[in-house]
């Protein structure tokens, strides 16, 4: 389908590229390299579909956009934009556009863009006013996957159609659906969350639906489920590949009907909710093996959302490090940058466990990083798993040694018979004290950082500390 395109762009290689690429697909194109060009050529070329950049030297693409599109109704626009964000995302949806392209874009993509928005000419374009999109929000990255990613949230922002997000642990599934519920219509009322795998299999439909009160043994009140609590709002099942099998039948129920009655209830409750679900596991082989509903899987599944793993991500890995790394300063912990090499390391990692896993690397890194910068030497004992030994902090034994000393001693005790009466009881302190003296001298003393470094809260720190007899102010590092 052929048909006349206009082209904003200040960069007159880009327009060129542009050009040609389109007219050998047969298309009529003309240019222009200023807003104030591109309104002139709309009402004297009546362009079926406008490409446009953001930023042009006399002023942003995005904010002009729905005055353009007025000058010629149901004319779609393709923006351009090198400012590869989620926030640009939502807003070049927000304002009206077609389609969203990051910079740099693959030419035969554009091209498909365009016949996709050729196909549709002639239906009048929606353009609601909108608010300025802050960029503050939890998606971080300007990689192709990500793009993709982005292009799609923006498409379901405006809907209540379910979604399914699909991706390996740590890649960020529930940031997605936080995503999708605060930049929609619903962000003013609930988001609600609850993991599948953590809820045990007797109690799921209570927590999901809610109960009354003697609903079966032990339920002395009503019981308010997570349904309930997200009225309004959007409820995020996580972990959706872990349901079973009979509370997948009870959902799916909800989802046909949208209502449901509480355990032991009778009242039918309307569900105004939006559902977004997502899993780490294969729901295609789970259905092979007949434990996952296909029914469930095609109600959730109308529109998929993949994220890709960390290390198909390239150079997001750098920004999400320098983001973690702000956060973590944010939060009360010692504020670091990574040098070149540091920053090299990271793109040579695997992340196995992806997003969640640099996150808790940058917050060690922070701690355990002696002066301003974390380097490559860090990170290398980082992500070999091999924790750091600063020489100013006295760390105890090596770890090995030492089990070969104990162990040795209850050997010796018992002649051939391997000890298994109070083996963990008898280690533990052993391994407790020095690390923990570690952390702290590492963290200046603060608890809290080294109850978060450790991933305990600081009532049970205080609690070994004192157990152990270690006064955590002794162990302030000098500055």
């Amino acid at each position: 389908m052929s048909g006349r395109i206009l082209v904003v762009d200040d960069d007159a290689a880009i327009r060129t590229v542009m050009r040609e690429s389109l007219r050998r697909a047969g298309h009529v194109v003309e240019l222009a390299d200023t807003l104030a060009a591109a309104r002139t050529r709309i009402s004297s070329f009546a362009p079926d579909v406008l490409v446009t950049d953001v930023m042009l030297p006399d002023g942003n693409g995005l904010d002009q956009l729905p005055a353009m599109i007025a000058l010629r109704p149901g004319m779609p626009a393709i923006v351009l934009s090198a400012q590869n964000t989620l926030a640009t995302a939502v807003r070049a949806t927000e304002q009206g556009a077609f389609d969203y392209l990051p910079k740099p874009f693959d030419l035969a993509e554009l091209g498909r863009s365009v016949e996709a928005a050729l196909a549709i000419v002639g239906r009048v374009a929606e353009t609601p006013e909108a608010d300025a999109v802050s960029d503050g929000l939890p998606l971080i990255g300007r990689s192709p996957a990500m793009q993709d990613v982005y292009r799609t949230i923006a498409r379901v922002v405006a809907n209540d159609l379910t979604v399914l997000v699909l991706g390996e642990s740590g890649t960020g599934k529930e940031l997605v659906a936080q995503a999708i519920h605060d930049l929609g219509p619903r962000a003013a009322k609930p988001f609600v969350a609850i993991n599948m795998a953590a809820i045990p299999r007797d109690l799921i439909e209570s927590e999901l639906f809610g109960h009354e009160r003697g609903a079966f043994t032990g339920a002395a009140q009503r019981n308010v489920g997570r349904f309930e609590q997200a009225q309004g709002g959007t409820l995020f099942l996580d972990e959706i590949g872990d349901m079973p099998i009979d509370a997948q039948t009870r959902l799916l129920r909800v989802l046909q009907a949208g209502a449901f009655t509480t355990v032991g209830g009778t009242r039918q409750i309307i569900a105004d909710v939006r559902v977004i679900a997502a899993t780490h596991k294969d729901l295609g082989a789970l259905i092979a093996d007949g434990r996952f509903r296909e029914d469930l899987y095609y109600r959730l599944n109308v529109v998929p959302v993949r994220l890709p793993p960390l290390r198909q991500r390239g150079s997001d890995v750098v920004d999400l490090a320098r983001h973690f790394l702000d956060r973590a300063a944010s939060e009360g912990l010692p504020r670091k940058r990574l040098d070149d090499a540091a920053s090299e390391r990271l793109l040579h990692h695997d992340w196995p466990g992806n997003v969640r896993e640099l996150e808790n690397v940058m917050r060690r890194a922070a701690v355990l990083a002696r002066g301003d910068v974390i380097t490559a030497a860090l990170l290398d004992h980082e992500l070999g798993g091999v924790a750091p030994v600063d020489p100013a902090v006295p760390v105890g034994d090596d770890l090995e040694a030492l089990i070969d000393q104990w162990m040795a001693g209850w050997f010796a005790r018992s002649g051939a018979a391997m000890p298994v009466d109070d083996l963990y009881d008898r280690m533990l302190p052993a391994f407790e004290g020095p690390l923990l003296r570690h952390v702290l001298l590492a963290a200046r003393g603060n608890q809290v950082q080294a109850a978060r470094l450790l991933g305990i809260n600081r009532n049970t720190l205080r609690k070994k500390l004192v157990s152990l007899g270690i006064e955590a102010a002794e162990l302030r590092r000098p500055d």
